[in-house]
């Protein structure tokens, strides 16, 4: 017989044995310590099975039934269900558990209580305690975030008004902070803790709070008059300071906007109660400005030919601009006779598209009627000595 055999022997002895099983270790025996092991085994066993159930037969009976109420419920349900009933398991097999009893306390004598107490244990009810309410709180969250997914987002969409569809994220964060500040008071009042003493601490710091969040207030009243006046909607191109680009988010603290370029910018909703915002999406149409410059030995006639081009091209691109453009010799430059050329895209038409189409068209006019665009130059002029 070999020594591992021999070893393996002498263990399921000892497991055959009470004495084994009786051996304590910090106030439980081995016994104590595997029936709790098992009961939190056994409950994950059994979550796993109901997790199962749910995904593979109570949902394929909730999808034959003609509402939708059914399966919503069922698929918020089920994970915070499952949680639950590992949650519950395990706070009963630590339960069975013997733990350390402490002396009193003279905090605890003063409070009345006389008989000795376990620290742990009172931990351990508390922290599961906090935690079931937790996980309740996260059950009606996510059931009335569904719902009103289900049910509210729909009928926003059925709407004329844009109002209503910038509002509803809003309103959906709020009712979730709603939710678990609620739950989490709750569960702190479960866990032993006294919320209205927290509440008044909360209060002395109050007025430091408020001095650190002035930035935070006046992006919230920010955001309130982007949803009352509408100077712009998700969807459109603006302009605030430096940042052009297309409204992608719209929040309750900041706006995002993606810019021309593909960034994405995060604004603080503030900036749009104190600086003008340029709505370009709502103008008939965008005005560009155009400074052409012609070297000093272009003729009169040259400059008429330039002038004719500029308002052939612009005839020629009708379908993008408006048929009135403005083209005048308006200077004499230090080192170019300047040409003003003003021109109006229209609203449908793709801003940056219709610009290069028109500049690509002007340099190839130029350039085939041999009109020389100018650039800083300098002549100098040698006098002869006598």
């Amino acid at each position: 017989m070999t020594d591992t055999t021999q070893k393996k022997i002498s263990f399921v002895l000892k497991l055959n044995n009470m004495e084994f099983w009786d051996t304590e270790y910090y106030g439980n025996t081995l016994l104590d310590y595997t029936i709790s092991l098992g009961i939190i085994l056994g409950t994950v066993i059994a979550a796993k099975l109901l997790y199962w159930l749910s995904k593979n037969v109570i949902k394929k009976m909730t999808q034959k039934t003609k509402t939708n109420l059914d399966d919503i419920i069922v698929d918020m349900v089920e994970e915070p269900v499952v949680f639950g009933l590992v949650l519950w398991g395990t706070w009963y097999a630590l339960g069975l558990l013997n733990y350390p009893v402490s002396e009193l306390s003279a905090a605890d004598i003063e409070e009345g209580i006389k008989i000795p107490y376990s620290h742990t244990r009172q931990f351990v009810n508390h922290l599961f305690n906090f935690l079931l309410v937790i996980n309740i709180t996260w059950l009606i969250a996510r059931v009335v975030d569904a719902l009103i997914e289900e049910y509210i987002v729909p009928l926003t969409e059925k709407t004329e008004s844009d109002l209503d569809d910038q509002l509803l994220p809003l309103f959906r964060k709020g009712l979730k902070i709603i939710v678990w500040t609620m739950g989490i008071v709750v569960g702190l009042n479960n866990a032993g803790y006294n919320v209205g003493a927290i509440i008044a601490g909360l209060g002395i710091g109050g007025l430091a709070f408020a001095l650190a969040a002035q930035d935070t207030v006046k992006n919230f009243f920010g955001g309130i008059m982007i949803f009352a006046d509408k100077p712009f909607k998700i969807g459109e191109r603006i302009q605030i300071g430096d940042i052009d680009g297309f409204v992608e988010e719209i929040g309750i603290r900041s706006t995002r906007i993606k810019t021309l370029a593909g960034r994405l910018v995060t604004i603080p909703n503030s900036m749009f109660s104190e600086d003008a915002i340029e709505n370009i999406d709502k103008e008939p149409t965008r005005k560009v400005v155009l400074n052409l410059g012609l070297t000093y030995e272009t003729t009169s006639e040259q400059m008429e030919q330039a002038m004719q081009l500029l308002k052939d091209i612009s005839a020629s691109h009708t379908d993008k601009i408006n048929e009135e453009v403005l083209v005048s010799f308006n200077s004499f430059g230090d080192f170019s006779l300047g040409i003003l050329f003003i021109y109006y895209i229209r609203k449908e038409a793709d801003i940056l598209d219709t610009q290069s189409a028109m500049n690509l068209d002007i340099l190839k006019k130029f350039n085939a009627a041999g009109l020389d665009m100018a650039f800083p130059t300098q002549t100098v002029y040698h006098q002869a000595v006598k």
